[in-house]
């Protein structure tokens, strides 16, 4: 009585026994392949068959008993396919033996040549067919299954899911988490009022931000230049010879800033004012010989008009002379760049040499490019962020903003924009940066896509 008893106790551990060793191993499986071949072979610990797949809705026929390796193109392998497919579609989620009647015809003509004629159908992930183990196992055996063995290899199965889906997990940044998580997002109870389902709370959340107002910016190169400068331009044409201050440095009204080289024109006066008493001296010569000489008194009235010439011809050269060494017309900084690259160069009448700004008499100027030409208040608001200085900002507000574009030294056309300093400034003229310009309050969906749609615009011409 008791080595019977012992008997049927040993009979009833011994398929849990495999059970549990199958889940260990499972666990400590090292790479896909190890658990596919666990589920394919191993399984034969638990119920006796013949033949078993492994099958996934991504990837096919992963793994055959008794086989290493699968042939994907086995027509074998094609026919588990197509049955496998309409297995899933057709089955539940519990595990089903499968009759070779609810086959389609094709398949179910194939079966004999190909498996025994008992089938199970263990589903896999069937609660959520995009996941990493959606599919399922096909056993055939040459006897019926009973339903300890089915029991059995669906709870083994369920391990062997588990195992399968924690090494098949994709990482927490990785995009199909965050699909899944959206999703689930959106997924709401049918009887939820439609104005509480997360589908239209999201919507109306992206539409709101996207309406939120915010002001219209776009930035340029600017730097700061003087307000009002006295430029200093040549009086004539001649080649300079010195300057008398240095760059940037302070000067006052009156104060010599550079001189043309004076031989030429010294020599001309002198010539000019030679043949003007020459001119003088034939004019009394002539005026003696009037006085017996009727034609000489009929030449008085040219020379006196050629003495008259070479007066004006003296004058002008004096005068341009005098103009020869310029001088500072207010107090300011001199403002050009280095004073060798002036020194023996020949200018022209009007040719700007250089500038004096008077001091904290700055503003700030921006090139505004041709696509960032947005409508502007008169008093716009400005800002500068100084290269030098970028832990500061100067606030400005627009003074004017040109009408046409202007060609840059890099070949692209700009608007200039002036904008006068709010408040006083210690920085120095001629210091970069950029220049941050306010426009208009507009919505954010706006903002985001102008310049977008605008370069699609102006490439598709629509």
């Amino acid at each position: 009585m008791g080595s019977h008893k012992l008997d049927n106790e040993e009979r009833i551990a011994s398929p849990l026994v495999v059970l549990l060793d199958l889940n260990r191993r499972a666990r400590r499986a090292t790479s896909d392949d190890e658990l596919a071949f666990l589920a394919v072979n191993d399984s034969r610990a638990l119920a006796v068959y013949r033949q078993a797949a492994l099958w996934f809705s991504e990837g096919g026929v992963r793994a055959l008993s008794g086989i290493l390796q699968t042939e994907m193109n086995a027509p074998y392998v094609h026919w588990l396919e197509r049955v496998c497919q309409h297995l899933q579609a057709q089955m539940g989620a519990e595990a089903t033996p499968v009759s070779v009647a609810a086959l389609p015809t094709t398949e179910a003509l194939e079966w004999s040549e190909w498996l025994p004629p008992y089938g199970l159908w263990v589903p896999l992930n069937t609660a959520a067919k995009q996941g990493p183990a959606a599919g399922g196992l096909l056993f055939a055996a040459d006897a019926p299954w009973t339903e300890a063995q089915v029991a059995l290899l669906r709870e083994w199965l369920d391990a062997w899911q588990y195992a399968w889906v924690a090494r098949a997990a994709p990482p927490h940044w990785s995009w199909q988490r965050i699909r899944r998580a959206a999703i689930g997002c959106f997924a709401a109870p049918a009887d939820r009022p439609w104005w509480r389902r997360p589908r239209i709370l999201v919507l109306a959340g992206v539409l709101a931000v996207l309406l939120f107002p915010v002001r219209l910016t776009v930035l340029a190169p600017g730097e700061l230049v003087p307000a009002h400068p006295a430029i200093i331009r040549a009086p004539l044409d001649g080649v300079i010879a010195q300057f008398h201050v240095a760059p940037n440095e302070l000067v006052k009204a009156g104060q010599p800033l550079f001189g043309f080289d004076e031989a030429p024109l010294a020599a001309r006066r002198d010539v000019s004012a030679q043949a003007l008493l020459t001119a003088e001296a034939e004019y009394r010569q002539f005026a003696h010989q009037a006085v017996t000489d009727n034609k000489s008194k009929a030449q008085l009235a040219q020379l006196l008009g050629k003495i008259e010439e070479r007066k004006a011809e003296a004058g002008y050269l004096s005068e341009q002379l005098g103009r020869a060494r310029v001088t500072s017309p207010v107090d300011g900084l001199a403002l050009f760049d280095d004073p060798t690259e002036w020194i023996g160069k020949p200018v022209q009448t009007g040719e700007r040499v250089l500038r004096v700004a008077a001091a904290g008499d700055v503003e700030v100027e921006a090139w505004v490019a041709m696509g960032d030409a947005i409508t502007l208040d008169d008093d716009a608001s400005v800002t500068l962020y100084l290269a030098a200085n970028p832990l500061s900002s100067l606030t400005a507000h627009l003074r004017y903003l040109s009408h046409d574009a202007v060609a840059r030294p890099n070949g692209l056309y700009a608007y200039r924009l002036r904008a006068k300093l709010a408040e006083g400034t210690d920085q120095r003229v001629g210091l970069k940066g950029t220049v941050k310009i306010h426009g208009h309050w507009v919505a954010l969906g706006y903002w985001m896509v102008r310049r977008p749609l605008a370069s699609l615009r102006q490439t598709l011409g629509v």
